[in-house]
């Protein structure tokens, strides 16, 4: 997926794919202000929180560094049948935002088709899971103090300007949970300045950092926050510790007297290690993700004329002289080898239409294509989703 976003984070940061994720804190910027504004605005954001039924701690509201209860800017929306919604009230949340407030809204990919777009392209860049946040924040609101993520991210700021600090690690590669509480942070300041609309920031895991708009006056900042959550070696073990419950000698309660199959034990631990590397684990997880959420295809609402792969991550293509073979979403699909090139297609990242996909790659497209949407490898693009793709997808249909 060829995606404008990632392609322009790449060269901001002097990047040439995922590889240089986590090693390194780099800043950079994106020369094309119409890209910028069209990934999310101010007044985006706010329509999103208008129109959805939002909680804590999905959307949060921040003033003077502490949050702000949600009793403040919520309201129960009330139904002719005395049915009561939770609501953000409008005018209140725009009470706090003027007189200088930071409002957060998690996972923005859920709500907007143009961040979950996002997300997925970042997905299939760097293989990892990623979620995104928004930030706005208004006025001279402060922001959090001094802290430390769990997981690599990449900052995008998209309108005005807020002053950050970064410092370097006090804990090499510290983790949610972990053997340390890491509360100390670093007195080592790798950068400390503004950014501005267009400015890119690779801050890796563990690197304590803060973001204000003290002493700023009026204004306002909106900045997204791409979180790249990475497999550890931790995770490996998490993993082979589900694998071990396929052998019985792992399922038995442990000889408290230790006298009683504890070297058998170590012995199977040891082989187990030895059976599946972290290699294996890896291509595991990429491959047996769950399929994203999307919208149903149903007959009864018209044919599929555009599809478009939703999976989480790029799925595999295993050709062999016979047969194709696709690998995601824990799926495994045997194809003839004449769908190969509309697997190619239809699997590229990109909407496809489905009589185009015909003509450019045989008739037995409309037959694959229907087959991954029911194997939810592929979904129907809606005119929602659409908006996800125009314009920051290369080659991606209106």
């Amino acid at each position: 997926m060829e995606h404008r976003l990632v392609q322009a984070v790449e060269k901001a940061l002097g990047w040439n794919g995922a590889e240089e994720l986590g090693t390194s804190f780099v800043r950079g910027h994106v020369d094309d202000p119409a890209l910028v504004s069209r990934i999310m605005t101010p007044n985006r954001l706010l329509d999103i929180t208008m129109r959805r039924s939002l909680n804590r701690p999905q959307l949060r509201c921040f003033r003077q560094g502490e949050e702000v209860h949600p009793a403040i800017y919520y309201t129960d929306s009330v139904s002719p049948r005395g049915q009561s919604i939770s609501m953000v009230n409008m005018r209140s949340l725009g009470s706090l935002l003027q007189d200088g407030a930071t409002l957060i809204l998690d996972q923005a990919n859920v709500f907007d088709p143009t961040m979950e777009v996002a997300c997925r392209a970042f997905q299939w860049w760097s293989r990892e899971r990623v979620q995104v946040n928004a930030y706005l924040t208004t006025n001279d609101a402060a922001g959090f103090p001094l802290h430390w993520d769990d997981h690599d991210v990449l900052i995008v700021q998209l309108a005005g300007e807020k002053d950050w600090e970064v410092r370097g690690t006090s804990r090499t590669a510290p983790m949610y949970r972990d053997a340390d509480p890491n509360t100390t942070p670093s007195e080592d300041i790798v950068w400390s300045g503004t950014m501005r609309a267009g400015d890119v920031m690779h801050i890796p895991r563990g690197h304590w950092h803060q973001a204000t708009r003290t002493g700023s006056g009026s204004g306002k900042s909106l900045h997204v926050t791409f979180g790249v959550t990475k497999r550890s070696g931790a995770s490996w073990l998490a993993w082979l510790a589900d694998w071990s419950r396929e052998q019985e000698i792992f399922r038995h309660d442990l000889d408290r007297s230790g006298t009683v199959g504890h070297s058998a034990l170590a012995e199977s631990a040891a082989r187990l290690v030895g059976e599946r590397s972290p290699g294996d684990f890896l291509a595991a997880y990429e491959q047996e993700t769950a399929p994203a959420r999307h919208v149903p295809f149903l007959e009864i609402f018209g044919p599929l004329d555009f599809v478009v792969c939703t999976t989480q991550f790029q799925p595999r293509i295993q050709e062999t002289e016979e047969t194709v073979d696709v690998l995601a979403s824990g799926k495994k699909l045997t194809l003839t080898t004449k769908a190969l090139p509309s697997l190619r297609l239809l699997l590229s990242g990109r909407p496809v239409h489905i009589g185009q996909a015909a003509s450019e790659t045989g008739a037995e497209a409309a037959e694959v294509a229907a087959i991954l949407v029911e194997e939810e490898i592929c979904a129907p693009l809606t005119p929602e989703l659409s908006l996800g793709y125009t314009g920051l997808v290369m080659n991606a249909l209106s």
